[in-house]
């Protein structure tokens, strides 16, 4: 059975937190599906090419109906035509979001979670908290981890803990109404509150 690794204040390995049993036999695919649609939400959606009714000119029939031996053509505007329209080019009114129903997301979440625990990845502290605001405190504290990036998360988020985690480049710090399964497969370790994990723990019975 998987299990997360409870630190101390000194962010060493104290003991060990079973996971429920609901955390493990989940389907991958569930996870998949999240990612996509949260992948697909962040989509710009910005390109755009224009018509041949959105492009200037053309007024002008370019030769005569018949007589010249060529193609019959209507408007230099025609997409077969040199500074023409674009024939079924990109439009910026396109819906990219995906549906995922809400038992998806928390089994998406779940198997996140529990695939972390199996790599030895997610902890459970009692506390998330830089009281001092100083990066450097915090550094110290994501560097005791030996971790290449982490996902703190905290019930509340205070100032000063934002402050501290901020320009550290391989760290996020987000309050426990942020978590979802997309930021927990995006992050190779997870730092989570007790109260967070007790909270996530009730939910998934």
């Amino acid at each position: 059975m998987s299990a997360a690794i409870v630190l101390n204040e000194k962010m060493e390995k104290a003991s060990e937190i079973a996971l429920p049993e609901s955390f493990s036999g989940i389907n991958p695919h569930n996870l998949y599906l999240y990612v996509k649609s949260a992948q697909a939400a962040m989509r710009a959606n910005t390109a755009i090419a224009k018509g041949r009714s959105d492009v200037s000119g053309g007024g002008k029939k370019p030769w005569a109906q018949k007589g010249g031996g060529r193609a019959r053509a209507g408007s230099r505007r025609s997409p077969v035509f040199v500074g023409g329209g674009k024939a079924f080019g990109p439009q910026n009114n396109r819906n990219y979001d995906l549906k995922v129903n809400k038992k998806q997301k928390k089994l998406a979440l779940n198997f996140a979670l529990n695939e972390h625990a199996q790599n030895g990845t997610l902890f459970v502290v009692d506390n998330i908290e830089v009281a001092s605001g100083k990066t450097k405190d915090a550094n110290a504290m994501f560097k005791a981890l030996n971790q290449r990036d982490t996902l703190f998360v905290k019930s509340i988020l205070d100032e000063k803990t934002y402050l501290a985690f901020e320009n550290i480049q391989s760290t996020y710090v987000i309050e426990s109404n942020e978590l979802n399964a997309y930021l927990a497969a995006n992050y190779r370790s997870i730092v989570i509150e007790k109260a967070v994990w007790e909270n996530l723990v009730s939910e998934a019975k």
